[in-house]
């Protein structure tokens, strides 16, 4: 039996941002080229962009991003 000590975390995808998003109330604007889109919130200032297709790894700034942006927009 192979050891198990090089297992790293599955990394999250760019569909789960999305989801978390879209629970906490963003919708998806008009705008966004490619494989960008624009989402806004009420409570939220401006919009957030997210780039990236469906399938594709999160980065750890858009991580960042989505959790700052949906703390601001449940204030």
């Amino acid at each position: 039996m192979a050891a198990c000590g090089n297992l790293q975390p599955v990394p999250r995808r760019i569909r789960q941002l999305i989801a978390e998003l879209e629970l906490a109330g963003f919708v998806l604007g008009p705008g966004g080229k490619g494989s960008h889109r624009k989402f806004r919130h009420p409570k939220f200032p401006g919009s957030l962009i997210l780039s990236g297709h469906s399938g594709d790894d999160v980065k750890h700034y858009q991580e960042r991003q989505v959790r700052n942006a949906i703390r601001k927009a449940s204030q």
